[in-house]
C-alpha cells in the first residue's frame, strides 16, 4: 500500500507556492513585500510539519523515497534557506521585477526538490528530483528579463547545466549496465558481488556520476558556470546558489556514496581526493584575483565545496564507523556553512538596497555608514576561515579529524593550509569596511527591520555553534543513523 502521508510537508510546501503565484494572478495590485512575507510563513508551516516527521522509524515509499532523520534534517534545512531568501527579496525586488509571485513559488518548488534528493535510494528518482531543482535554478537566475548580466548567466547555466546532466545519466546507464538495477540497494549488492570484467565499466560509470553531481556543488574541473552565476543573479538568489543548491547536491552524494557506491570505494575514492583538493586550492587561489563582492564569494564556496569532499574521500578509505563519523561532520559542518552564508547576504542585500554597489571596494566605509552590517561580514566571513568561536571553526575541526586516515593526512593538511589562504582574500574585504573612508555622500543610515533582525539572529546562530556546536552535532548524528544501518533494507521490504 502506498503511504502518500509521508509527503505531507511537500504537499504544503507544494500547495502553498501554487497559491502564491495564485495570488498575483487573482489580485494583480498584491504587495511584492506581502508574496515574500507569505512565502516566508509557508516555509515555517512546511519545516512545523516536518518536525512531526523527526525521530520515527524509515519509511519507504516504493523503494524509491525513503523517510527518516536524514530526510527530516534537509527538510528543515531547505524550509529554513527559502525563508530566509524570501524574507532577502522582499525589498530587492521591488521595482527590479513586474511581477514576483513565480520567484516566490519557485523557491518553494525548488526546495521540495531538494527533499527529494535527499531521500532518493533510487538513481531515476534522484535524476529528475535533480533535473527540477536545476530547472528552478535557471529560471531563477535569469529571472530579472531587464538585466543583461542576469540573462547571460542564466544562458551560461543552462548550457553547461545540459551538458552535465547529460555526463550524470550516460554514468547511471553503465552502472544500470553493470548492476542490472536503478536501486541503490541492489547497486551496492551487485557491486560487492560482480565479475571482474565489468570493472572497467563501472569505473567509468563512477567517474560521470561524480562529474555530473561535481557540476552541481561546483567541484573544479566543472565549477567555471559557478561565478558567471552568482555574478550575475539576483543578490538573494546568489544567495539561494550558495546555500540550498549545494546542501541539495552534498544530500545526493551522501546518501548515494554510503549506499550504493560504498562497496566499490577502491575504485573512486582517489578521484575524489584528487578532486577535493584541486577544488579547494583553484577555488581559494582564484578568489584573491577578486573585484566583485560576488565573485568573490563564488570562488570562496568553490573552496568550501573542497573541504567538503575531503570528507567523501575519507568515507571511501574508511570502515562503517568511520563513514558514520564522517558523514555526521559533513552534515554538521553545511549547517555552519549555511548560516554563515545567509548572514552574510542578509548583510549584503542590507547595504545594496541602500547603495546599490556589490563591489569589495564599494563596501569602503562601511563600519561607518551602517557598524552593524559591517559586524555581520566580519562575523561570517571569520566563519569561513574557520576562526574561533565562530561556526566554521568548529565545523572544520570536526571534519578533518573525522576525516583523518593514513592515506589521507596530506589531503587534510592541504584543507588546513587552504583554510589560511582565504583568510588573506577574507581580510581584503574587511580592511575595505574599516580601514578606509566611505564614499563622499554616503552617510550613517538605518536598514529594514526585517533584514537587521535576519542578519542578526543568523549571526547569533553562527556564534553560538562556534561556542557550542554539541546540539547542533546531535541532530547531524541523528540523520546519519540510517544511512548505516544493517540488515535487510526497506528498499527490498516496500518492493
Amino acid at each position: 500500500m502506498r503511504d502518500y502521508s509521508l509527503f505531507i510537508p511537500e504537499f504544503i510546501a507544494g500547495g502553498l507556492a501554487a497559491a502564491i503565484i495564485a495570488a498575483e494572478l487573482f489580485w494583480p495590485s498584491i504587495r511584492r513585500e506581502t508574496l515574500a512575507y507569505l512565502t516566508a510563513l509557508a516555509a515555517v508551516a512546511w519545516g512545523v510539519a516536518s518536525l512531526f516527521y523527526a525521530g520515527n522509524d524509515p519509511e519507504s515509499f516504493q523503494g524509491l523515497i525513503q523517510i527518516d532523520n536524514f530526510t527530516t534534517f534537509f527538510r528543515l534545512m531547505g524550509a529554513g534557506i527559502v525563508a530566509v531568501v524570501a524574507l532577502l527579496s522582499a525589498q530587492f525586488l521591488s521595482g527590479r521585477t513586474k511581477t514576483a509571485s513565480e520567484y516566490y513559488g519557485l523557491l518553494l518548488v525548488a526546495g521540495c526538490a531538494m527533499v527529494y534528493m535527499a531521500s532518493a535510494r533510487e538513481l531515476i528518482t534522484a535524476y529528475i528530483a535533480l533535473e527540477l531543482l536545476s530547472f528552478c535554478l535557471y529560471i531563477l537566475v535569469g529571472y530579472l528579463k531587464r538585466d543583461n548580466l542576469s540573462s547571460e548567466a542564466s544562458l551560461k547555466y543552462i548550457l553547461l547545466g545540459a551538458f552535465s546532466s547529460a555526463i550524470f545519466l550516460y554514468g547511471m546507464s553503465l552502472i544500470y549496465g553493470v548492476t542490472h538495477s536503478t536501486y541503490y540497494d541492489e547497486i551496492a549488492s551487485s557491486l560487492a558481488s560482480r565479475s571482474a570484467d565489468t570493472g572497467q565499466a563501472a569505473v567509468v560509470g563512477f567517474m560521470l556520476i561524480l562529474a555530473g553531481v561535481g557540476f552541481k556543488v561546483s567541484a573544479a574541473p566543472f565549477q567555471w558556470w559557478a561565478p558567471d552565476a552568482y555574478e550575475g543573479a539576483p543578490l538573494p538568489v546568489t544567495a539561494f546558489l550558495s546555500t540550498l543548491s549545494k546542501a541539495a547536491g552534498f544530500a545526493l552524494i551522501i546518501r548515494l556514496f554510503t549506499s550504493a557506491l560504498t562497496p566499490d570505494a577502491v575504485e573512486w575514492r582517489w578521484a575524489v581526493a584528487i578532486v577535493a583538493g584541486v577544488t579547494m586550492t583553484m577555488g581559494n587561489l582564484v578568489a584573491i584575483q577578486q573585484t566583485s563582492m560576488k565573485r568573490l564569494i563564488a570562488y570562496s564556496s568553490i573552496g568550501q565545496v573542497g573541504y567538503m569532499l575531503v570528507v567523501l574521500a575519507a568515507i571511501g578509505w574508511g570502515d562503517q564507523e568511520v563513514g558514520r563519523n564522517a558523514s555526521t561532520t559533513l552534515l554538521l559542518h553545511l549547517t555552519g556553512y549555511v548560516l554563515s552564508t545567509l548572514a552574510l547576504f542578509a548583510a549584503l542585500t542590507a547595504y545594496f538596497n541602500r547603495t546599490g554597489k556589490d563591489t569589495i571596494t564599494g563596501m569602503r566605509g562601511m563600519a561607518e555608514t551602517q557598524p552593524f552590517l559591517a559586524m555581520v561580514i566580519t562575523v561570517s566571513l571569520f566563519s569561513f576561515a574557520g576562526l574561533p568561536f565562530f561556526a566554521g571553526f568548529a565545523t572544520k575541526l570536526f571534519m578533518f579529524q573525522a576525516s583523518i586516515t593514513g592515506d589521507l593526512l596530506w589531503l587534510v593538511g592541504l584543507a588546513v593550509l587552504n583554510s589560511f589562504i582565504s583568510l588573506y582574500y577574507y581580510l581584503m574585504v574587511i580592511r575595505q569596511m574599516y580601514l578606509f573612508n566611505p564614499e563622499e555622500g554616503l552617510t550613517r543610515f538605518k536598514v529594514s527591520p526585517v533584514l537587521w533582525a535576519t542578519a542578526g539572529v543568523l549571526m547569533l546562530g553562527v556564534i553560538f555553534i562556534g561556542s557550542y556546536p554539541a546540539p547542533a552535532f546531535e541532530a547531524a548524528e541523528r540523520a546519519t543513523e540510517t544511512l548505516f544501518e544493517q540488515g535487510p533494507s526497506l528498499e527490498a521490504t516496500a518492493r
